[in-house]
């Protein structure tokens, strides 16, 4: 009689078949794996085909380098010829205006120009090239000369001489209008004297910022802080060039808190002390004041200055104390100055000697 499952019926008799158990890490058939497809067929542009449409490619791409070039004197004349009148918000507006747009009709030059370049002209060949470690060989030097002719031949950049022309010239005037204005980017005149003097002087009222009303001692209450501008800013035609240099902080502690070096012992008025409010890391306003540890926060960077001992650093970037301000008293009780600052205020630059 026939078996059935594990059975042999070939003689009629029962014979059991033994199977090796299936590894779970066989379920992975060969065939499966992705087969490479090869490269797409070709499809011949139209410059490949027409030499006159090649032509004509080749000269459209040479008018957009020169209106890049075009673009970038533009910018520079359009600087040269319309300048930022200190006060005159219409002329900045005008500068802005046609410098920017001399500046994108360069840029957009140049990245069109590639681009046409590129998609209409170069060969559309391509090409496989397996990984492999490069070492300083005679093959390999010489793998990279014909790699550079190959490239050469592919970008016509060689026999193209109209375009290849138009394109130096296009990225030899591009970087010009930066240049200009870089160079304007320069302090007109000795930063360490802008710097050094500001519009305190001896005899200068402390007011308020921004009403600019005096400030009397007796105003001045245990723990508080005053923002502080020189009496006279707010009249000033330059109020803001000046206001960035002079602006003050002013604090009440008590006396026997403040420790004091030698000379500066009347520099503050029975604990009311001025420090610039300017950080001397890159000149954000320190503008945040701790009572309880008398520290004062600049919000850019964290720099902590500690006002007990004259405004030292005892945190962040910042590398050299906030400069004090010498303040008294006039005849009527106000706050006064009574010298500028003895050091250039803001930030550190390069120049600085003190």
């Amino acid at each position: 009689m026939a078996q059935h499952g594990d059975s042999n019926t070939a003689s009629g008799t029962a014979v059991k078949v033994s199977r090796a158990p299936e590894s779970p890490g066989t379920g992975v058939v060969q065939s499966d794996i992705p087969q490479n497809p090869g490269f797409p067929p070709h499809n011949p542009r139209m410059t490949d085909l027409d030499p006159n449409k090649e032509k004509r490619a080749e000269r459209q791409v040479a008018i957009l380098f020169f209106l890049s070039i075009i673009g970038s004197i533009f910018a520079l004349a359009a600087y040269i010829a319309y300048p930022i009148i200190p006060g005159d918000f219409g002329s900045i507006r005008t500068n802005n205006l046609l410098l920017g747009l001399g500046i994108t009709l360069g840029l957009l030059g140049i990245g069109l120009g590639a681009v046409h370049w590129a998609k209409q002209l170069m060969r559309e060949d391509e090409s496989v090239e397996l990984r492999h470690g490069t070492r300083g060989t005679p093959e390999t030097r010489e793998k990279a000369v014909e790699v550079f002719e190959l490239g050469n031949a592919e970008s016509g950049f060689g026999r193209r001489t109209l375009i290849r022309n138009s394109m130096i010239g296009a990225l030899v005037l591009t970087p010009v209008p930066a240049i200009a204005l870089f160079r304007d980017l320069a302090p007109m005149a000795d930063p360490v004297k802008l710097l050094q003097h500001t519009m305190w002087k001896k005899g200068t009222r402390l007011t308020h910022d921004p009403t600019g009303i005096p400030i009397k001692a007796s105003d001045v209450t245990l723990g508080s802080a005053f923002h502080v501008i020189p009496e006279g800013l707010l009249q000033r035609t330059d109020m803001l060039e000046q206001k960035a240099k002079a602006a003050v902080l002013l604090m009440r502690l008590l006396p026997q808190d403040l420790h004091v070096t030698k000379g500066r012992e009347t520099w503050n008025y029975n604990g009311i002390i001025a420090y610039s409010k300017i950080c001397t890391h890159v000149g954000c306003p320190v503008a945040l004041y701790e009572q309880d540890t008398h520290h004062l926060l600049c919000p850019c960077h964290q720099s902590q200055f500690d006002i007990t001992h004259e405004a030292k650093v005892i945190f962040g970037p910042a590398r050299r104390p906030l400069p004090q301000l010498p303040i008294t008293v006039d005849s009527e009780g106000y706050l006064v100055a009574q010298s500028d600052f003895h050091e250039p205020v803001g930030p550190d630059f390069w120049e600085r000697e003190t």
